[in-house]
């Protein structure tokens, strides 16, 4: 063989390389021939070809950040909500010609093999497509990162409908395997659960606490290589899952004791088995518990090795290492990684302490305060003894500081312990990760003030300068180059490819938002994209949708801030307006809507229920179905967004304000030419500055209106004072679309008219009606309405997750791209 013939096995960049390699996949990976071959496997074969292109550069990544002695980020998140990858990584590598040509000659169809790929089941929603984004970004821009999460066994569940109920099925996502990722089997770390803590000593004769008598759990690592566009950075998506220390008890066993025999292996493996458990009974809440520390202690293990194996001054730490934890849920790093450097390390608390305050980093994505992140001391205790001693260690220290700078405060200090005293005694996971950390980030510049100023305002007291903002970004090779090609081909074409690696050069197409031939161009892109949303629903459900409708979608997680349910109702009132009147002036209207509740969140379900009952009656019914139509698509998840988003014309993001943290939905509907219906919420208010409020359809109260309201608010006498809103409920409540269920919507009434109303659905309905008027009389004029379509696209420039990264990478890690 050549050394030219060399260098094109499994590195060959060019389609007669690639055909050849995916030929040799075929054959000698999976022991098929062409005849014989499903498309399944020539999806397979395909994988492993394009795998074998990463793994070059993956390999060469490594060696490059090791010679060069980087710091690297190191991203801890429970989800990774990755969607598909194998177009996503040819797009990267700039080889989608070649391969489709490749492809086309085995007589395959590209589009078929992707089809066969199933969404990579490590993610709920926001929180772990937001991680998606980022990791995508950072091999973009060259940041040396790891992204560390767990390999779920079966994520977050396929959801079906039956009789408009939300149905729960396992979602088996491995079931064909994972040909993306690697095992490291030789890399195993130990993680301790149980015993307890008994004070020896050490060499010096000084009292040491010793973790003794543990139940452990061995954790392996899977690899999953990230590339980046252009495909000169790969970096590492590093999944744990759970192995048993011993596999079998042989004691046991020759007993006849078989079941004990493997018990603990079965015990052991569950712990990565499902993503978030549901945490309604305790047993739930144990095994979560059990996922976050599994999932931190082998990160900070893994992180420290690799550390120890580059550098023997432990004083060098903060400026090699940088860990980012997503949300509260790594927020057990802090007590870990003090742990690891005092007891294993033998480093002083002091030292120890100012070692993990520089190198930790933590991100709040709620302002929601139940949806603070709390464990019982008493689960704490049992399960990690040793860690509930530093957490009080931290916490003694901590108050100290406090009656320090605000001297006899003792409200002040029961406000901020990190032990929240009561009947049950929790530790507050927030001020422990706001605590143990240098930085606090909020995701929006709103969500970071009411962050300030509602959720934490002593601790801003305390710490000002650990609070920033990072507004959440979305990655434009995902949700335009990738789902939306047609406009991806129109902007290239217009103003060249640079917006994919530097999005704010869309900003170009703003003149051309009064360019008539390229607002027609613009227009037709859009239609199309209906089109096949609409083709690809009569074939999924049978549903006859006309592409010339207006198309209005919702899609998100199934929450009441949300506020779906307010959608719903103005979706009745429109309904009772075209039964008294089915000629009005209306244009045609498909409200679209996808999400998942959890499992345990019965108001959330009951609301799924109510938007199928209500659709369900108003597309049989002759009188409304030629202008009114509502469908609910079941399993709503990241290869769905990326039909639904392209097709989308008005964009949902109608949260009460003050309640959503950033949102990334409206970023990606926005990149793609939708129209935002929206309160002055999250990232909504960054957007309105970007394109202008003028140009979305901004409505309801602000975040200190609705604060203000909700101190005296009635919202009975709103359903009293505006009758269509009145009939609306009162038609719902009637059971008119629950005949067959009676009374089943009776909690949505006592919610709304009896237990006040929350979120401020009724208060918001008013202002929400008239926008959807708004909405009505802008589409009409279809010249104005492609052109504020264009701006949206144009001024999205700021929403890239590129310029969140390099945010954070300039002010909260402190790394850069290495050395060539």
């Amino acid at each position: 063989m050549t050394t030219n013939d060399h260098q094109r096995v499994r590195r060959g960049m060019d389609t007669d390389s690639i055909h050849k390699d995916l030929q040799d996949h075929l054959n000698f990976t999976l022991a098929k021939d062409q005849e014989g071959a499903s498309q399944l496997d020539f999806y397979q074969a395909l994988a492993y070809t394009i795998r074998d292109r990463l793994i070059d550069r993956w390999l060469q990544t490594r060696k490059t950040h090791k010679k060069n002695k980087v710091k690297r980020v190191y991203y801890l998140s429970l989800e990774f909500l990755m969607g598909r990858v194998l177009h996503s990584n040819v797009q990267n590598l700039n080889i989608e010609k070649e391969v489709r040509s490749a492809v086309e000659e085995h007589g395959l169809d590209y589009e078929t093999l992707r089809n066969e790929e199933v969404d990579m089941g490590l993610g709920n929603g926001g929180l772990g497509r937001l991680a998606a984004c980022f990791i995508d970004s950072m091999a973009t821009l060259n940041i040396p990162a790891y992204g560390y999460g767990i390999r779920y066994n079966y994520g977050i569940f396929r959801q079906e409908i039956e009789k408009g109920r939300q149905v729960e099925q396992p979602d088996d996502w491995l079931k064909w395997g994972n040909i993306w990722e690697v095992p490291r089997n030789n890399l195993q770390f130990q993680v301790n659960f149980g015993g307890r803590v008994e004070m020896g000593k050490d060499d010096k004769g000084n009292l040491c606490p010793r973790w003794v008598d543990a139940h452990p759990v061995i954790g392996i690592p899977y690899d999953v290589p990230i590339v980046g566009y252009g495909g000169k950075t790969v970096n590492t998506l590093r999944l744990w899952t759970a192995h048993a220390h011993e596999d079998f008890d042989f004691e046991d066993f020759n007993k006849g004791d078989y079941i004990n025999a493997v018990e603990h292996k079965v015990t052991a493996e569950n712990l990565t088995k499902v993503l978030y458990p549901n945490d309604l009974h305790y047993l739930g809440k144990e095994l979560r518990l059990r996922q976050q520390y599994l999932f931190v202690s082998c990160s900070l293990q893994d992180i420290i090795a690799r550390f120890k194996d580059e550098c023997d001054d432990w004083n060098e730490f903060p400026d090699r290492v940088a860990i980012q934890l997503n949300d509260t849920h790594p927020s057990l790093a802090v007590p870990e990684l003090m742990r690891i450097l005092v007891d294993e390390e033998g480093l002083g608390w002091d030292h120890a302490w100012s070692l993990s305050l520089r190198t930790l980093a933590y991100t709040n994505h709620t302002l929601m305060p139940e949806a603070l992140e709390k464990w019982s001391v008493e689960l704490i205790e049992k399960l990690l003894p040793r860690h509930l001693q530093i957490i009080y260690e931290i916490n003694q220290r901590f108050i100290k500081d406090i009656a320090a700078k605000f001297p006899g405060d003792m409200h002040r200090i029961g406000r901020m312990s990190i032990i929240e005293e009561g009947e049950h005694r929790q530790v507050r996971m927030a001020h422990l990760a706001i605590v143990g950390s240098h930085s606090t980030n909020g995701v929006a510049e709103i969500h970071t003030e009411l962050l300030k100023e509602r959720v934490v305002p002593d601790f801003a007291a305390m710490y000002p300068e650990r609070f920033n903002a990072k507004t959440n970004g979305i990655t434009q090779r995902r949700w335009l180059l990738d789902c939306n090609p047609d406009l991806a081909e129109l902007i290239t074409e217009t103003i060249g490819d640079g917006w994919i690696t530097d999005l704010k050069q869309v900003a170009k197409l703003k003149p051309l938002a009064d360019d008539r031939a390229f607002c027609d161009r613009f227009a037709q892109v859009k239609f199309a994209a209906k089109k096949r949303l609409s083709d690809f629903m009569n074939a999924e459900w049978d549903w006859e949708t006309d592409p010339t409708w207006i198309f209005d979608v919702q899609i998100k997680r199934l929450h009441e801030y949300k506020r779906q349910l307010m959608n719903a109702i103005h979706i009745v009132i429109l309904y009772n307006r075209l039964r008294k009147n089915p000629d009005m002036d209306f244009h045609p209207q498909l409200f679209l809507f996808g999400a998942k509740a959890a499992p345990g969140y019965f108001m959330a379900k009951l609301i799924i229920k109510l938007i199928n009952n209500i659709g369900d009656m108003i597309n049989r019914d002759e009188s409304v179905r030629h202008k009114l139509r509502v469908h609910f698509l079941p399993n709503y998840r990241v290869t769905l967004a990326e039909k639904l988003i392209p097709a989308t014309e008005v964009s949902e993001q109608i949260s009460t304000a003050g309640t959503e943290a950033s949102g990334t939905g409206n970023m990606k509907f926005m990149l793609n030419g939708a129209l935002t219906i929206g309160t002055m919420d999250g990232a909504n208010v960054e957007m309105a500055q970007e394109v202008g409020r003028e140009n979305m359809f901004i409505f309801g109260l602000d975040a200190a209106e609705a604060k203000a309201l909700s101190e005296n608010y009635d919202p009975y006498a709103y359903y009293q004072q505006d009758e269509e809103v009145r009939e609306a409920l009162d038609l719902i409540f009637s059971d008119h679309f629950s005949i067959l269920e009676r009374g089943i919507f009776e909690p949505i009434r006592h919610a709304l008219l009896e237990g006040g109303d929350r979120y401020l659905l009724l208060a918001d309905l008013p202002a929400y009606r008239a926008a959807q008027e708004e909405v009505q009389r802008i589409y009409k004029d279809r010249e104005e309405w492609t052109r504020r379509a264009v701006l949206n696209t144009a001024c999205s420039g700021k929403f890239s997750s590129d310029r969140t990264i390099s945010e954070y990478a300039e002010k909260i890690w402190g790394t850069k791209p290495p050395r060539k």
